[in-house]
């Protein structure tokens, strides 16, 4: 029963306005009495705009404070970036996790693998299976993707129903696992779709999506034809992907070695859950030189050029068990994330210097999307005709296009949003009300750190202008006690007519010292100050950058 004041919201902490860190936030209730559910909690990786940063996880501040209201947490499938962010950031929540049994194995078998996890029990639900959380039922609905098990929620509420999407496509014959629920996202529609928050990640790409199964007989085919060794890289993740490489391999009479520690997870899992039947046991990457040229495939981690993944490192010719020659192939049956087009290139060309012959799609069908084109998403807005459309998942063009489309095909209500936007849904006109803390979190090492701290951006200027250290002893009436030690670091040995640079900042240490009035030289503070100053002005004079200068002075 709804009371007065309820209302049914929405507020994205990752995953709007990006690809990647998806978060979404329901609530239902009066303002600061709602009862919240959280789907998903994953990371973004970091790029070379974040040097030394290793994931990127949503701010969680919001999460925190409303904990007590926090019912649940339902993750949608088991890629990371929907679920990459449990491990480091659930213990400050402790809230109960629901997912279907492929996920919740996924996640367990990765957070083993994970020295020093913490222990998080996850509440396995069916397919198709039912939550409920206080106001809220929320009922999986099956949904293709590239990954087993991928599901989208809907969320039924005293005032009204929500479908949010997650990850999918229209996939007739996805190879593993059922496809699309047509019929259950048809009988929503008759029974009423208040709002409807999608996938819009492919919204810019006419058409539709080719079939998984149309991929596999490319493989097939390439695999049937090669006279020697195959390698080929996929998203570890892609169990159908790897099925059907199994399937192309065993075809022809060729063992599978898989190669990579997280191949070996998703495959050993895959195995568990029943995703793998009737497909050989796979051979571990030992056993690779002892098979002949032409009765192997390698499956290989590293689509995304991943320096310590499996390819890159065979690219280089430094991988212990695994090696290429002249004649043999690799086929990349991925799509390269934007971001890490040199990486990937950087692989595709170490290989082609060793004489092998590199096949992507763009000569082959050797991939396809787990995201909806446009006619897929039309599709889904016929069948469920929500009232309220708020597009999700994915880059400002993205989603602006989604919401184009969705007013084309007759939405009522379109909504526009980005993380931090707090969005009524329901009752009145729908739109964005207010604001809710968000942010970013940094993994760097074994530590979380906050987007706005000094970390990454020192990173960067260090990366850019190097560093200069000086060391010097003065005595307490300001003489130096010796002389002083001077390190440069990421800058150039000599000037353009050949003079040392560490020389050079050492003789302005030394003569910016001497001129110093006394008073000023028992000053450490301001000895070092007047150091900093002078050595960053005479190497920007002589090298026409200013690097970070760090300076100690001791007092003997």
């Amino acid at each position: 029963m709804t009371q007065k004041g309820d209302e049914l919201v929405f507020a994205p902490l990752g995953g709007v306005g990006e690809i990647g860190m998806n978060l979404s936030l329901y609530g239902y209730g009066r303002e600061r009495k709602r009862a919240w559910v959280a789907v998903d909690f994953g990371v973004a990786f970091g790029g070379d705009d974040l040097p030394g940063v290793d994931l990127v996880m949503p701010d969680i501040r919001f999460l925190l404070a409303e904990r007590k209201n926090l019912l649940g947490l339902v993750l949608t499938h088991g890629h990371e970036d929907h679920f990459g962010a449990l491990i480091d950031l659930w213990p400050r929540l402790k809230v109960p996790i629901y997912t279907t049994p492929f996920t919740a194995a996924l996640f367990e078998a990765k957070r083993q693998a994970e020295p020093g996890a913490p222990e998080i029990p996850i509440q396995v639900v069916p397919l198709g299976g039912t939550i409920r959380l206080g106001p809220f039922e929320i009922e999986l609905v099956s949904m293709s993707h590239s990954i087993p098990e991928s599901n989208a929620l809907i969320i039924g509420t005293p005032l009204g129903r929500v479908l949010h999407t997650g990850d999918w496509k229209l996939d007739p014959t996805p190879v593993v696992g059922p496809p699309t629920d047509e019929a259950r996202l048809r009988r929503l529609g008759e029974e009423g779709c208040l709002a409807l928050v999608g996938d819009s990640t492919n919204a810019v790409r006419e058409g539709r999506s080719p079939s998984e199964t149309e991929v596999g007989k490319t493989l097939a085919e390439l695999i049937a034809e090669a006279p020697q060794r195959v390698a080929v890289t996929t998203f570890a993740s892609h169990v159908a992907r790897v099925r059907s490489i199994a399937e192309a391999a065993h075809a022809c009479g060729r063992e599978v070695v898989v190669v990579g520690r997280a191949m070996e997870r998703i495959s050993q899992v895959a195995r568990e859950t029943g995703y793998l039947d009737g497909i050989p046991d796979f051979r571990s990457a030992e056993t690779y030189g002892y098979l002949p040229r032409d009765k192997v495939v390698a499956l290989c981690t590293g689509s995304q050029g991943e320096p310590r993944a499996a390819l890159a490192r065979i690219a280089t010719d430094s991988h212990p068990e695994i090696g290429l020659t002249r004649g043999d192939r690799v086929i990349f049956s991925s799509r390269t994330i934007p971001g890490n087009e040199k990486a990937v290139n950087r692989v595709i060309n170490g290989l082609v210097a060793q004489g092998v012959e590199v096949i992507t799609e763009r000569t082959h069908l050797v991939h396809v999307s787990g995201h909806p084109r446009r006619d897929e998403l039309a599709d889904l807005f016929g069948w469920v005709r929500p009232k309220v459309m708020i597009p999700v998942h994915g880059e400002p063009l993205h989603l602006a296009e989604h919401a184009a489309l969705a007013r084309r095909l007759g939405v009522p209500e379109v909504i526009g949003c980005r993380d931090g936007d707090l969005v009524r849904i329901a009752p009145g006109p729908a739109g964005i009300v207010d604001e809710v803390p968000q942010g970013r979190l940094y993994k760097d090492g074994h530590l979380i750190v906050e987007a706005e701290a000094r970390t990454v951006p020192d990173r960067r200027r260090l990366g850019f202008v190097g560093v200069v250290s000086v060391a010097l002893a003065l005595d307490e009436t300001g003489v130096m006690a010796s002389d002083p030690e001077v390190a440069l670091i990421g800058i150039p040995e000599t000037d353009g007519s050949g003079r040392s640079l560490a020389e050079l900042a050492l003789a302005t240490v030394t003569d910016t010292v001497e001129h110093l009035p006394r008073a000023r030289r028992r000053d450490p503070d301001s000895v070092a100050e007047a150091v900093r100053r002078s050595v960053r002005g005479t190497l920007a004079a002589a090298w026409g950058k200013k690097p970070l200068c760090l300076v100690h002075v001791l007092t003997v």
